[in-house]
């Protein structure tokens, strides 16, 4: 396979923009024709996509539901094109694929493709393109993503076919859709709802009552993430989208070793927003002060030698979410991780109900197919059909 600077230096004037500058370049007045990177999505957008995919889960509860579902997009076909090891996410998309009725075909391994042949990868992405209506990637190669959403532009502009390009994960820079699911289920987790709420008395009152100055919703919470900071792709993109809500704090609690601290890009970035930032080594001492605890696996696939040695003398307990802690938390405190995990959580919490990393698993198929819906414009035609059958 060529090297990515062979196949991205065409593209090198466009992806060394700032972000933003780069946003119009990925829609269409409102609707996004590509989903590359966290800084498209704003409040509004979010709150939509949000929405439609709460009223996906309810309507595919149903039968019926399920039939109209699938009904939306069985003339489309998606490319998942996950040449970088994935779980949850491929499946998540395929399953997302499936409830709007989409066809999907994958290649997750290079070698059975004509890149082992020496195919430029832009040249793959042309040829999906040819195929599918969608495609869907995760790679390990920086700015490859945004590289092939130039391309389909180009094509675009010469009238000829071109399809959209969802980033699924793009090498250390974004993973733009998980910072979806993780901001839907912490918007659940903070309407701080149960089903046996009454008009006398809820959940929520009960937690007022403990904490007088607890308000629903993302604005005015501490989120501390635990871990790889520096390393993990995930936490770039949901500090990007929490960044938007107003009074946030946030808290990076991590070994005090560089490479695992966070970026200095991402600290200058969010630091533009106002966002107050914080710094930790030691998981215990701050973790009654959070409102939500992102916690991250070490990513040992990164490491060098020097990294190895520092590990060694390593104490992983200060960045360990032991059974001992969860007293000291919030009682609605809820617990992230984007998975897959190693020890950082033991199987003891699973049971916990702030305890939400599987949920947060599952909420990436509802949200990201109310990603496709939105770049499909069939997100109105969810929307109508909710009110008329829930009449909501």
């Amino acid at each position: 396979m060529l090297p990515a600077s062979d196949f991205t230096e065409q593209y090198e004037s466009r992806i060394n923009r700032p972000v933003l500058a780069k946003a119009a370049d990925f829609q269409r007045q409102e609707r996004l024709t590509h989903v590359i990177f966290a800084q498209q999505f704003d409040r509004e957008m979010l709150d939509h996509l949000c929405s439609t995919a709460s009223m996906i889960r309810q309507i595919s509860r149903h039968r019926q539901g399920q039939d109209f579902l699938s009904g939306l997009l069985s003339h489309k076909r998606a490319m998942l094109y996950f040449t970088q090891a994935s779980t949850r996410t491929f499946l998540s998309f395929m399953a997302a694929c499936q409830i709007l009725g989409m066809t999907c075909n994958e290649i997750r391994d290079p070698t059975t493709s004509s890149e082992f042949k020496g195919e430029s990868p832009l040249d793959s992405m042309r040829m999906f393109s040819s195929y599918f209506d969608v495609v869907i990637m995760r790679s390990n190669m920086a700015k490859f993503a945004e590289s092939c959403a130039y391309l389909m532009n180009e094509l675009e502009a010469q009238g000829r076919r071109s399809v959209p390009v969802v980033n699924a994960g793009s090498g250390a820079d974004e993973h733009p859709t998980q910072a979806l699911l993780d901001i839907y289920t912490i918007q659940r987790s903070f309407e701080f709802t149960s089903q046996k709420d009454n008009a006398r008395n809820s959940r929520f009152d009960q937690l007022r009552r403990r904490y007088p100055d607890l308000n629903k919703g993302l604005a005015n919470k501490t989120y501390g993430f635990c871990g790889d900071v520096g390393r993990g792709r995930t936490v770039r993109s949901l500090t990007t989208l929490l960044a938007l809500w107003e009074g946030v704090k946030f808290k990076f609690i991590y070994p005090d070793y560089d490479k695992l601290a966070p970026y200095q890009d991402m600290l200058a970035r969010l630091e533009e927003t106002g966002v107050h930032i914080e710094h930790a080594h030691s998981l215990p001492e701050v973790i009654d002060q959070l409102d939500m605890l992102y916690m991250t696996r070490i990513q040992h696939e990164h490491d060098t030698e020097a990294d190895q040695q520092f590990f060694e003398t390593f104490d992983a307990t200060q960045f360990t979410l032991s059974t001992d802690l969860l007293p000291k938390m919030k009682e609605y405190c809820p617990i992230l991780h984007p998975f897959p995990r190693n020890h950082e959580i033991p199987f003891d919490i699973d049971s916990d109900p702030r305890a939400m990393y599987f949920r947060q698993a599952r909420n990436g198929m509802w949200i990201r197919a109310a990603l496709l819906a939105h770049l499909f414009d069939v997100d109105g035609k969810i929307g109508a059909h909710y009110q008329k059958n829930y009449g909501v």
